[in-house]
């Protein structure tokens, strides 16, 4: 998949686990791991809007597409 997920380097950055990120942002960790993991087919905007508060980054710091 040419779309790349990064949140993973954005919670490292903000020093936040799975669980507590999921929580803040309002899903079960489960379904943010899928998302992390590039598992997921799809993203709502009001998660992806979530993710960018809680975070504090641009939707392009978390997703990128690569060739």
């Amino acid at each position: 998949m040419p779309v790349v997920v990064d949140i993973d380097v954005m919670m490292a950055r903000r020093k936040m686990g799975v669980g507590e990120l999921a929580e803040c942002i309002g899903i079960t960790p489960t379904n943010l791991a899928v998302l992390k993991n590039g598992r997921a087919k799809a993203v709502r905007f009001s998660t992806l809007d979530a993710l960018c508060e809680v975070l504090e980054c641009q939707p392009g710091d978390i997703l990128r597409w690569e060739a």
